[in-house]
């Protein structure tokens, strides 16, 4: 059985809006841990998903800008405590 709608869609849309929702997940994921590769990573997947034309802009747009707010985490703590990760306690 399929879902109605998705036989219309293209390969290359159905991978488009594959990796906005990477783009989302690896962006929330990276505000956590692995910010350093999280963030690069869904600031491509959401580059490369609005440049192919995904169907959920608005997915890439906040992957994007999870993202650039890993990145902006991981200066932050270079600058606060010179290390490259989270450190509890």
């Amino acid at each position: 059985m399929s879902v109605p709608g998705t036989a219309l869609r293209s390969p290359t849309v159905r991978q488009a809006d594959g990796m906005a929702v990477a783009s989302f997940t690896f962006g929330l994921i990276g505000l956590l841990a692995m910010n350093l590769i999280l963030g690069p990573t869904a600031i491509v997947l959401a580059a490369l998903a609005l440049h192919r034309g995904t169907r959920r802009p608005g997915r890439a747009r906040l992957g994007l800008a999870l993202g650039v707010a890993d990145l902006v985490v991981l200066a932050f703590l270079v600058s606060a405590d010179q290390t490259w990760s989270w450190s509890i306690g």
